[in-house]
């Protein structure tokens, strides 16, 4: 009866044990919407695509979780390895040398350039992919970055099959100068010629989508997709407020608003764009079989996203 009732020191944990339970909790357990800054579990975040219960934000995706998303399972095969960015100008920053911060960057993402090519299939219709990743310096685009959409292209026409191109970037590389910029003229002229060997070109534009890539490639497509709320356009929102000393209109250069203007074709949900793709592929590439074309199938894709969008029904 005693030990009922006798008094136990308290226990007091040191800093060594606090460091080791911290430790034991991984950092990257939850992490916060930054647009409605709701707490989600990062497994329950990844079985929903990236995409937030509560608002349907959009994450960014990585180029090999976005193939991992839109291509069929083991259909991918990457191409053009040897393809890899150069310094033509011995162009040094304030912080450290460019061919140094490629190395950087190449160790950190994995990835020889901002752009990752291939070949592969959506629901078994065989197409030639380039994705671009935000993570390698911006998805800025250089001489290699354009080398790269060029030689899809050009691969695209000697095997005739459809070309698409997911796009995220902040523009030109100013570490390459007009050798990146010429790369805006050289993909549009690449383009140019797979319109007239009358292939298909899908382009998706996920956030954040800017500069030289909006203004060339990106937005002269067959179809152009692009995701709920993603940013898209020439300059920033807060670079052309400065510029011109206005405010924009409430939801300016989002996905919806250049919907509703014109710009683009489609704003897909990441969860529709799979099956939407697949359609769009079906319609542009028919079995040669077969008797003409379907236009059905192209007007019931198109018409509900734009009345989606006047009656602001985006997931």
């Amino acid at each position: 009866m005693k030990d009922l009732f006798r008094r136990h020191p308290k226990q007091f944990s040191s800093p060594d044990d606090a460091e080791e339970r911290s430790r034991a909790i991984p950092d990257d357990l939850w992490v916060k919407c930054p647009k409605c800054h709701e707490l989600l579990y990062t497994k329950e975040l990844e079985r929903n695509l990236k995409v937030c219960a509560k608002c349907s934000h959009h994450f960014r995706l990585s180029a090999r979780e976005r193939i991992k998303l839109l291509l069929d399972e083991d259909s991918f095969v990457e191409d053009q390895h040897e393809v890899a960015p150069s310094d033509p100008l011995g162009f040094i920053s304030m912080d450290q040398p460019y061919p140094s911060k490629l190395r950087d960057t190449q160790r950190k993402t994995g990835l020889k350039e901002a752009v990752l090519s291939g070949e592969g299939s959506i629901e078994s219709q065989r197409l030639l992919i380039a994705v671009s990743d935000f993570s390698f310096m911006g998805a800025s685009m250089g001489q290699a970055y354009g080398e790269r959409i060029t030689r899809v292209v050009e691969e695209a026409i000697t095997r005739r099959l459809p070309v698409m191109v997911v796009s995220a970037s902040g523009g030109a590389r100013m570490h390459e100068g007009i050798f990146s910029l010429m790369q805006m003229a050289k993909t549009v002229a690449a383009f140019a010629k797979l319109a007239e060997a009358g292939l298909p070109f899908i382009s998706l534009l996920t956030d954040p989508t800017f500069g030289g890539v909006t203004a060339s490639y990106a937005t002269i497509a067959d179809v152009i997709i692009a995701e709920p709320g993603a940013l898209i356009g020439f300059a920033g929102p807060r670079v052309i407020e400065q510029a011109i000393r206005q405010k924009l209109p409430p939801g300016a250069q989002t996905a919806e608003f250049l919907l509703e203007h014109g710009m683009v074709d489609l704003v897909l949900p990441r969860r529709e764009l799979r099956t939407q793709i697949s359609r769009l592929l079906r319609f542009y590439c028919p079995d040669p079989t077969a008797n003409g074309r379907d236009y059905s199938a192209a007007s019931a894709l198109l018409a509900p996203s734009h009345s989606a969008s006047q009656n602001g029904e985006h997931e």
